[in-house]
């Protein structure tokens, strides 16, 4: 039996979704609740691998446990979870998923947003949430610079090293906008995959560009190079999260679950 989960988090304190050798990923915690419920101990597999300090929203996953196991509704799933989870995770939405579904395979996109506070002072309710920026941004050459980005590029000057080789560094963006109510912005970004910090080095690059470091026009020739060392800096991880990941219809909707051989039984 499969089930597709949808994830929130705040990645503040962990290294990222993936287990780790060192220090505490969010995978970790989801599989340990799993484990309260399902005798057979399922793997999470998940539909991206946010980088350390990023949070999610919409972080879809997918598990299997053995039909025996099947005794709850999705919704009593999803319960069951956040029972065992600690405060800063949480299974938004838990349901049986088409045998053939794969939250990382079958994903057409993802949408990722970058918050931004342009004030002299930080509001101190989203510090964790929200790059802070105390100059004035020029938010008509950063809306000059964001249309550079979307479109099949090669976005290898505004990602990391991972540490090995990428097959390709192509990737296509179908939206880069920028939006804003009062000092907060709002960086969105939709595309069929990312690399290592791109969207970080996206968001990097673009408030550079309202700091009048560069034209909004050098976008393009920073792309064109292909070399880190040309565009602009990588923001800070804690600004970003990762939105939503988009699902052909197919695959968009899993059936009511059952679930759970016991009930939770939290400690203290």
């Amino acid at each position: 039996m499969k089930f597709k989960l949808t994830i929130a988090y705040d990645g503040t304190g962990y290294e990222g979704w993936q287990v780790q050798k060192t220090g505490t990923g969010v995978q970790e915690k989801v599989e340990a609740a799993l484990a309260k419920l399902f005798p057979s101990h399922p793997r999470v597999h998940s539909s991206s691998r946010t980088d350390t300090g990023v949070h999610a929203l919409g972080m879809v996953a997918h598990f299997e446990i053995p039909r025996a196991e099947c005794k709850m509704t999705g919704r009593k799933l999803a319960l069951a979870l956040n029972a065992w989870l600690p405060e800063d995770i949480r299974v938004l939405t838990a349901a049986r998923a088409r045998e053939d579904f794969h939250a990382r395979f079958q994903a057409a996109g993802k949408q990722y947003r970058y918050f931004v506070w342009n004030s002299a002072a930080m509001n101190p309710l989203i510090r964790h949430t929200a790059w802070h920026v105390p100059r004035p941004l020029d938010l008509t050459a950063m809306r000059a610079a964001a249309p550079f980005f979307v479109g099949k590029r090669d976005f290898q000057s505004v990602a990391a090293n991972p540490g090995y080789a990428k097959a390709s560094t192509v990737r296509t963006l179908t939206r880069c906008d920028l939006r804003q109510r009062g000092p907060l912005l709002t960086v969105i970004i939709e595309g069929d995959g990312f690399l290592y910090k791109m969207c970080r080095g996206i968001v990097g690059t673009l408030v550079q560009a309202g700091l009048g470091k560069f034209p909004p026009e050098e976008v393009r020739r920073m792309l064109e190079k292909r070399d880190r060392r040309v565009a602009g800096m990588t923001a800070p991880a804690h600004g970003l999260v990762l939105w939503k990941v988009h699902y052909g219809k197919r695959n968009q909707q899993g059936s009511e679950a059952v679930a759970v051989v016991r009930q939770p039984k939290p400690e203290g």
